[in-house]
Order: structure tokens, then sequence, then C-alpha cells
């Protein structure tokens, strides 16, 4: 990502860039929370107690940029009531693969799919909680944009916990401008429309110089509301057309734009690059006759 940097004279961090360095990492969190439980433990333990509040039975619960998995399956491990639906998405399919494992070595279920943070292919208002683990940081200069997209999806509240530039010491916001990460988090959120219902920084963080802080935001009645979906109900729309999509065994299917989204391994691949042009996918394809038909 630095390197990407560099080369092109920016200050951001391009989409390429971070998919290719964080696809190979995949294996490296795994191994690392296996190295290291004590530490994943208390991560996991500190986020739950803030998630729980928001919880219920019938609540559904997303992780965006879920890696591997490691905090989402942690965090189903500590909540008091299990949602009733756990899913979770990353930009690199490898994470989600060693994420699909290591859910299931922790006996956890969640729905794990490849997107783009800035076109979730989720409708607005489908999940009731969206949260993040130090997944939203590196899109600094982007963040009205991705917190537009967190709080379309989310029904009731998007929890962040990352770093928050403001909060920091000096060495550390030094760190956080060299890598390119987000900045003012709490006053874009409000600019837009969210209500900020807590902002600090967590009395646990892995790294000083990366400390991880908290900002709740909950959903007011200026925030779009249209195509919401009932409670516990998860519905999908095409990240490409943002019309509405069915899931299905082989692919995710967009009647109205004709365009196909495949699964690789069982994973799904929802990002608009993924997309199909297949309008036949339903059945026969209605359009121009075959020319080379003998019955024309």
């Amino acid at each position: 990502m630095e390197y990407a940097r560099r080369e092109t004279g920016s200050e951001d961090n391009f989409l390429a860039a971070t998919l290719v360095a964080y696809d190979l990492q995949s294996g490296s969190y795994v191994a690392h929370v296996t190295a290291d439980r004590e530490s994943n433990d208390r991560w996991c333990a500190q986020l739950a107690g803030i998630l729980s509040g928001l919880l219920d039975p019938r609540s559904s619960l997303l992780e965006i940029g879920c890696g591997e998995a490691t905090t989402l399956a942690g965090v189903l491990e500590r909540l008091p009531t299990a949602p009733a639906q756990a899913l979770g998405f990353d930009i690199s399919w490898s994470r989600c693969a060693a994420g699909r494992e290591w859910l299931k070595s922790r006996s956890q279920q969640a729905a794990l799919f490849v997107a783009d943070l800035f076109a979730i292919p989720l409708e607005t208002n489908s999940v009731d909680v969206v949260y993040s683990s130090h997944s939203l940081e590196p899109n600094g200069g982007r963040e009205e944009a991705a917190l537009l997209e967190l709080l379309r999806v989310a029904r009731r509240a998007v929890v962040l916990v990352e770093p928050l530039y403001e909060l920091a010491s000096p060495e550390a916001q030094e760190r956080m401008r060299s890598h390119g990460y987000v900045k003012n988090l709490k006053a874009t959120a409000e600019r837009i429309g969210g209500r900020c219902a807590d902002y600090r920084l967590l009395p646990y963080c892995g790294n000083l110089l990366n400390p991880s802080g908290l900002l709740v935001i909950k959903k007011c009645a200026d925030i779009p509301a249209s195509g919401e979906t009932d409670p516990g109900e998860i519905a999908w729309r095409c990240p490409f057309s943002r019309a509405p999509m069915r899931a299905g065994p082989e692919a995710f299917f967009c009647a109205e734009a004709g365009l196909a989204y495949p699964s690789l391994r069982g994973i799904p691949l929802l990002r608009s690059e993924h997309a199909v042009v297949a309008s036949a996918f339903d059945g026969p394809a209605r359009g121009i006759p075959n020319q080379h038909d003998p019955k024309l």
C-alpha cells in the first residue's frame, strides 16, 4: 500500500493495493490469534460488551472487513444472546476462505462473502447493527462515502472500533498520517445526519501507536430509509445496479439487471467487478431471434 502511494504520489490508499496487501496476508491473522489467544479473548470480550446492548435474539449483525473472522467468531462466542443472523464480508476471497475455516473450528456460524465497503450488496436498513474492527482505517479521504454506506445498510446503529485520530497521541497521529488512515469520523458522521452516542478511546488495544477508539452512531430519522426490510430479514441488492438480488446455491442473481454473481468454493463474490451478464440465468433468453434458425 505504501509502495502504491509512493509510486502514484497519492496520499490515499488505492482499492487494488488494499486488496493485494490484505490478500497476501491471508492466514496470518489466524496464526497470530492461535499464538496469542489471551489478547484475542480480551479484544473480542471488549467488543461483545459494546455490541450486546444493541442486540436481541431477533437481531442481525454484520462485520465489515471481517478478514479471517477472528474477531467475528470471538464476538459471537461471547455475546450473552446470539443474534438471529451474523454476516461478514471482506474484499479478499482468501481471507474469507480462512475465516470460514476459523468459524468452523470455533463452532460458530456466520455468512461470509466478498464485497466492497463502498457498494455493500445489501438493501437499505437490512441489518440491525453494523460494526467494524480496524477495517475502516486504511480509507483516509473517503470517510463520508464509507459512513454513508454503513448508515444506509444499518437499521439501528453503526459501531466503529477504529483508530480515532483526534484522540490519539502526536506519535500515533504521525503514524496514521503516514499510513493514510481515516480522520474526523465523528464530525463526518454528524455532518451527514448520524447521532454519535459514544465517542472515546477503549481501555484495551493491541498497539499503543494504533489506539482503538469507539464511535457509536445511532440512526436518525433523516437517514434515508427506502427499501426498509422487516426485523431479522436479510435482503440483498445488486452492487452494480442497486436493484433487488436473490441468493441461490450457484450464484446471486439480479433479474432486473440480468446480472449473476458466482460463488467460489461456496463463498459469494459480490463486488460489481464480479458481475456476469447472464440474462438467461432464470430460463431461456428472450431477445433477438437467432438469425441462423432455419425456421426464420
